[in-house]
């Protein structure tokens, strides 16, 4: 009998405040969304888990700030494949640096990048990615859909509130990738960070807490998706058992059941394909 192909699969190879990176692939496409790990850790997380640098064909940035892109000029000076990002991001990343970083970064990304549309359908491979605005205080921020044969697949870190456009594209999702950043008590008793820096996380334009998280899964998730992993947890105002508590005591208490699985994402380490 001959062997059916994987639709679609990913795996988070790193989430969490120091950095960012997944890797969403098929039998013929492998692209890489973030790269706020060092260019060092994201070679050798995409080879534990058995892709081979060469077979990534793109690499695509949701937003300038560094755990998202911080490893992107030395990773391209290894991958030979394009940078798809929306041009208010590239700008933002070339101008919030000094000007020798900024010259090596001009070089690097010379004749290399895509410029898309942070609302606009894209295709790389044979994926295709539906991308959608974010509310976060960077440049262009987006969230996204990436689809492969009717299986979808969504990702939505770094946004501040839960909006009626995001709400709509998690709908009718085989997983979703989605932010628990921190617990708000955590936040504000955090002896690390200034008050201006708590209110900033706490904003609307800052990050998705569990209580948020907690709030949309029980309210208005419509229980389609098959995993939802937990993603970039801070690492000072929030705790892994009690981001998984929060979300699961959430789904348990929703009006409907559903069978969906929570996961959590980890910052050293990449999680498991999730394979459809």
């Amino acid at each position: 009998m001959k062997k059916l192909s994987r639709m679609l699969k990913f795996t988070v190879l790193g989430s969490g405040s120091s950095g960012n990176s997944v890797l969403i692939s098929n039998d013929k496409t492998n692209v890489l969304i973030d790269a706020g790990l060092s260019a060092r850790e994201i070679l050798r997380r995409v080879s534990a888990v058995g892709i081979h640098y060469e077979k990534i064909d793109a690499v695509v940035i949701t937003h300038e700030h560094s755990d998202h892109i911080g490893g992107l000029r030395v990773l391209m000076q290894t991958l030979k494949c394009p940078v798809f990002l929306s041009e208010l991001t590239l700008e933002a990343y070339f101008r919030q640096t000094k000007e020798k970083e900024y010259q090596k970064r001009l070089e690097t990304l010379h004749g290399r990048t895509v410029t898309i549309d942070s609302n606009s359908h894209f295709k790389i491979g044979s994926i295709d990615f539906y991308p959608f605005s974010v509310p976060h205080d960077a440049a262009d921020n987006f969230g996204f859909v990436a689809e492969s044969n009717g299986i979808r697949i969504a990702s939505v870190m770094d946004f501040g509130q839960m909006t009626t456009l995001i709400n709509e594209k998690l709908r009718r999702c085989d997983a979703i990738v989605i932010e628990s950043n921190h617990n708000r008590d955590m936040l504000m008793a955090c002896p690390f960070y200034p008050w201006e820096l708590k209110q900033r996380i706490a904003s609307n334009t800052g990050h998705f807490s569990n209580e948020d998280l907690s709030k949309w899964l029980t309210n208005d998730f419509d229980g389609k998706a098959s995993y939802i992993v937990l993603a970039h947890l801070s690492q000072r105002t929030n705790e892994p058992n009690l981001a998984l508590l929060s979300a699961q005591t959430a789904l348990n208490l929703r009006p409907q059941k559903c069978e969906t699985k929570l996961l959590l994402s980890h910052p050293k380490e990449p999680t498991e394909w999730i394979i459809f």
